[in-house]
């Protein structure tokens, strides 16, 4: 999709600071971040968002979720404690609509998250 924003950084046509790429996934540091780390893992794969996923995408999200784990054990912040979050659709407030995961730590996380 080439409207999409995360589409274009899958393709190489916007830069970004990439942590992880796999054949199915990318996870990329956010440019806005709301904590010392901030990643965002998405898959390649145009998915709108986690609403969009279904029985055949469970390998791709099991390996989403993996990536998730790597990044914090290579941040150091799977010790203290991390967050995930997947927003969903606008009013869950997903400002890009294609599937992705933040993880969030560095810092205590409060609640609720606003």
């Amino acid at each position: 999709m080439t409207d999409c924003l995360f589409c274009r950084i899958v393709a190489g046509e916007i830069p970004a600071t990439v942590v992880i790429d796999e054949p199915e996934l990318i996870a990329i540091r956010d440019v806005n971040p709301q904590a010392p780390t901030h990643v965002l893992v998405l898959p390649k794969e145009h998915i709108e968002s986690a609403a969009e996923l279904s029985a055949e995408h469970r390998d791709l999200w099991a390996a989403i979720l993996a990536a998730a784990q790597h990044v914090a054990q290579a941040d150091g912040i799977d010790r203290d404690g991390y967050r995930l979050v997947a927003n969903i659709g606008r009013a869950g407030g997903q400002t890009v609509q294609h599937l992705h995961l933040h993880v969030l730590g560095g810092r205590q996380m409060t609640w609720p998250p606003g």
